[in-house]
C-alpha cells in the first residue's frame, strides 16, 4: 500500500464535514483533543493503532485514499507524458505527494488538460472541416461527454451506493426471487405504475431492444430476447420511474458539463440500478465469496449474462463489505473500448489503441474459453488479467453478428480469492508479461508490439544499425539512449 503523507487537512476537513469537533472527534478516539490538534497539523506521526482509531470513528477506509491517489497520480502521469510537457519528467512519488497535498489543485489541472485536448481535437476536425473531409462537431460531440461520465464513475470506483441500497430494499421490501425475477418484475410495474410488458418483433424499427410508450403505458421489449435482457429492461425502466429523484441527485453531485453528459450519466445511473436489482449487493457479493468469484457459477445462479456478471463484480466496493477490487472492459474486435469500469489502479487509453500484448485481443482466437494472464503494467502492478468472447446471436441472419471481447481483473493480492488463480505461480515473476496502457504513452523499449514511439521521447535513428525491437527513442532530451 502506498505510504500515505500529509493526512492532517484532510482529516480536518473530513472531521468538519461530519459535523465533528476536535474535542468530539478525540473523546470517539479515545486520545486527547491535543494529540488530535497535533495529528490535524501533522506534527504527530500515525501509527497504525491511529489509523485504525480514526477509521472506526470517521468510518472510512484509509486504503481507499491510497487507491485514490494512485489513480490520480496515474493519470497525472499520463497527461504529463502530452509533448506539450516535453522535459518534465517527474517522479511518481512526486506525483502521489502533489495529489495527497493538493487533491482539488490535481483535479483541476486534470480538468484543464482534458479541455487542453478537446481543444485540440477541435483544431484538428476544424481542419479536416475546411478540406470538405467532416464537420466540426463529429468528433466532439461523440467522444468527450462519454468520457466526463466514464470519469464521473471512476471517482466514484464504479460504486454508486444510495442506488444499490435503494435496489437492495426494494428486492427485499417486494420479496422478489431470482428464479422468478422477470415474472416479479412484470408484475410489480403493472400493479405500481399500470404498465403492461409486451414482447415486440421491432421488425420495422431497426434492431431496438426495448421501447417505453408512455402514452398507452406499455413497454416493449425485444423478441426473441433472454429473461436476463428483459428482466435488466424492466429494471432499468422502474429506475427511472421509481427512483428519478434519486438519479437526479446523484447527476446534481456529478457537476458534469454538459446536457449530453448529463443524460449519459442518466442513463448510465439506471443501467447501474437496474444490475444491481438483478443482483442484490449483500446476497451476490456472499455467493461470489462462495463460489471463489467463478463467473459461470454466478451467471448460472442468477440468471444473468457473462457480460452482466463481469460488469456487477466490478461494483463491489461497499465501506466496510467491499469484494475484490475489479477491472471491467468491454473491447471489440478492433481494440476499440465501448466499456470500461474500474475500481482498481488499473488505468486505460483514453486517445489510440490498446496493448496489444493484453489478453483481451487474444480471446477472439479462442471464442468462449476464458483465458488467463500475468500482466505487469508500467507502474509496477501486477494483474491477474481474464478475457473471454461474447457474442450476440438473436439477431437476423442477414444482420452483422456483434461481437466482443470482456476483460475483467484485480491486482495480484487479490488473485489467490479467484478460482481462476488455481494452477497459477502467483509468486514466479518469470511467469508475468509485461504490458502497457498505450503505446503513445509505453515506455518499454523491449516491445516487439510498439506501433508508435512513446510521445514524451524523441525517436533515436542510427542508420548503421538495426533494432530486434521497433522505434528506438532516447531517454530524455538529453540524448541519453
Amino acid at each position: 500500500m502506498t505510504k500515505l503523507t500529509n493526512l492532517g487537512s484532510r482529516i480536518r476537513k473530513l472531521r468538519d464535514q461530519k459535523g465533528l469537533t476536535q474535542a468530539a472527534l478525540a473523546e470517539k478516539m479515545a486520545i486527547s483533543a491535543s494529540y488530535l490538534n497535533q495529528i490535524e497539523n501533522d506534527a504527530r506521526p500515525l501509527n497504525k493503532r491511529i489509523l485504525t482509531k480514526l477509521e472506526l470513528a470517521l468510518n472510512i477506509d484509509f486504503t481507499d485514499w491510497t487507491e485514490d491517489e494512485d489513480r490520480r497520480a496515474n493519470q497525472l502521469r499520463e497527461s504529463l507524458n502530452d509533448p506539450i510537457f516535453r522535459g518534465s519528467d517527474i517522479a511518481i512519488h512526486e506525483l502521489r505527494e502533489v495529489v495527497s497535498t493538493s487533491p482539488r489543485l490535481a483535479d483541476r489541472f486534470l480538468q484543464l488538460f482534458r479541455a487542453y485536448q478537446r481543444l485540440q481535437v477541435d483544431h484538428q476536425t476544424l481542419s479536416e472541416s475546411i478540406a470538405g473531409e467532416e464537420r466540426i462537431k463529429a468528433l466532439h460531440g461523440a467522444q468527450f461527454p462519454y468520457e466526463e461520465v466514464r470519469d464521473f464513475f471512476y471517482r466514484r470506483n464504479n460504486h454508486i451506493e444510495s442506488l444499490d441500497q435503494a435496489a437492495e430494499s426494494l428486492f427485499e421490501a417486494q420479496r422478489f426471487e431470482i428464479d422468478n425475477l422477470e415474472q416479479n418484475l412484470t408484475e410489480f410495474v403493472r400493479q405500481q405504475y399500470g404498465i403492461k410488458v409486451q414482447l415486440n418483433s421491432f421488425e420495422q424499427k431497426g434492431s431496438l431492444q426495448k421501447k417505453y410508450n408512455a402514452t398507452n403505458k406499455t413497454l416493449y421489449l425485444a423478441k426473441p430476447s433472454s429473461p436476463a435482457r428483459r428482466s435488466f429492461h424492466i429494471a432499468y425502466q422502474i429506475a427511472l420511474l421509481r427512483f428519478h429523484d434519486l438519479i437526479e441527485q446523484e447527476l446534481a453531485d456529478a457537476e458534469l458539463g454538459s446536457s449530453q453528459a448529463q443524460a449519459i450519466c442518466r442513463v448510465g445511473l439506471a443501467n447501474y440500478f437496474a444490475g444491481a436489482l438483478l443482483m442484490p449487493y449483500s446476497q451476490f457479493l456472499n455467493d461470489a465469496r462462495r463460489l471463489r468469484y467463478d463467473i459461470g457459477c454466478l451467471s448460472g445462479l442468477y440468471g444473468t449474462s457473462f457480460e452482466q456478471v463481469c460488469h456487477r463484480l466490478s461494483t463491489m466496493q461497499r465501506a466496510g463489505d467491499k469484494g475484490v477490487p475489479f477491472y471491467f472492459v468491454r473491447v471489440d474486435m478492433a481494440g476499440n473500448i465501448s466499456k470500461r469500469q474500474s475500481a482498481t489502479s488499473f488505468h486505460f487509453a483514453r486517445l489510440g489503441g490498446v496493448c496489444p500484448l493484453w489478453n483481451v485481443h487474444e480471446a477472439f482466437s479462442s471464442p468462449g474459453t476464458i483465458l488467463r494472464q500475468l500482466a505487469r503494467m508500467p507502474d509496477g502492478k501486477t494483474y491477474l488479467c481474464l478475457a473471454r468472447t461474447v457474442y450476440e446471436s438473436d439477431t437476423s441472419y442477414l444482420q452483422p453478428q456483434r461481437k466482443f471481447a470482456i476483460g475483467l481483473g484485480c491486482e495480484i493480492k487479490h488473485a489467490h480469492k479467484l478460482i481462476y488463480s488455481t494452477g497459477l505461480d502467483l509468486e514466479d515473476p518469470a511467469a508475468v508479461e509485461p504490458i502497457g496502457v498505450s503505446c503513445r504513452v509505453c515506455e518499454r523499449r523491449d516491445c516487439p508490439q510498439r506501433a508508435f514511439p512513446p510521445l514524451s521521447r524523441r525517436i533515436s535513428i542510427d542508420e548503421n544499425a538495426r533494432s530486434a525491437f521497433p522505434y528506438s527513442f532516447e531517454d530524455s532530451d538529453s540524448g541519453e539512449r
